[in-house]
């Protein structure tokens, strides 16, 4: 599902370059929940934004559900984008301005469904994220836990087939983190949902049934 070889990623400076990421190569088969571990600073975010599309390797191949990324429109990465990723972030990234039922439906508005299916479709995952009663309140006027929830919901809500998650507890203290992690279980074993995420934390990473170490931008 997930094919890198040699990927590199790095920033001019000066007359040289500064390396982020060197010569990663790995297979994310469909299914897999896998977690990249590291030391700050050691390409997790990186790697895993280029995983996600948001960035560009500097050098390698990457293959995303076979179409071979480097060499796609910008039209169909964003296609790819809506349609088959899911990203959920550390800081929630909720549009402040937008309601609980709105923020989750942005995903379906991008997708181009029907009001009537977008409506059923906001109103199961309100039901199975028990966010029913919160369905008209705004980010502020939710907990850090409640607010990860929506951003859960939102990034499932066009049933990707990946997600990608930037430290989804890092913000969370660790009963929340407990249950969002229970939650992204649950999303791997029963939907059958692919998972890559990123995390400091040993006890997240034991979720997945494999983990990748990155140490100054290696693979080890």
């Amino acid at each position: 599902m997930i094919q890198l070889t040699n990927v590199a990623k790095y920033y001019p400076a000066g007359f040289g370059k500064t390396y982020v990421l060197r010569n990663i190569s790995l297979t994310i088969n469909e299914g897999e929940f896998v977690s990249i571990m590291g030391p700050s600073g050691s390409g997790k975010s990186t790697l895993l934004h280029i995983l996600g599309l948001l960035e560009e390797p500097s050098e390698g191949e990457y293959l995303l559900l076979e179409e071979p990324v480097q060499k796609l429109t910008e039209k169909k990465r964003t296609q790819l984008h809506r349609t088959q990723i899911g990203f959920v972030f550390q800081a929630y990234h909720l549009i402040d301005e937008l309601t609980v039922y709105e923020n989750i439906e942005m995903p379906l508005l991008y997708k181009g469904l029907s009001g009537s299916e977008r409506k059923s479709r906001v109103a199961e995952l309100l039901d199975r994220f028990n966010m029913v009663a919160k369905k008209d309140l705004f980010p502020a006027q939710l907990s850090g836990g409640q607010q990860q929830l929506v951003g859960i919901a939102r990034a499932i809500a066009h049933n990707p087939r990946v997600i990608f998650a930037d430290e989804p507890t890092g913000n969370l203290h660790s009963d929340q983190a407990r249950s969002i992690m229970e939650l992204f279980k649950k999303l791997n074993q029963e939907d059958g949902v692919t998972i890559v995420q990123v995390t400091h934390s040993d006890t997240n990473a034991a979720c997945g049934n494999r983990i990748l170490n990155l140490k100054d931008g290696w693979m080890g």
